[in-house]
């Protein structure tokens, strides 16, 4: 038997994160997508909305975000020196 697990992917609509929400998708889980699409995009998941074992959550981790899951994949970093440049204090 399967068990379905709870996954929290933040950055999630990252080009990294993407994958792996997809992936996990895939595998069997359901997938709490948390971006708050600073640097990610709607672009790199709109294949998985609409998928019932998928939900995006715009949010900003820098807040507590209260949900029960059973793993968490933190994925949420802008690395790119132009957005560092750009915003030091939100992207730290």
């Amino acid at each position: 038997m399967h068990f379905r697990k709870r996954i929290l992917v933040t950055g999630g609509a990252g080009f990294l994160g993407s994958h792996l929400c997809e992936r996990l998708v895939a595998e069997g889980n359901d997938v709490l997508c948390v971006d708050n699409l600073y640097t990610g995009s709607k672009r790199n998941i709109v294949h998985l909305i609409g998928n019932p074992y998928f939900e995006l959550q715009r949010h900003d981790i820098t807040f507590p975000l209260y949900v029960e899951v059973d793993e968490v994949y933190n994925l949420a970093c802008p690395a790119s020196p132009i957005h560092y440049q750009n915003d030091p204090v939100q992207t730290t």
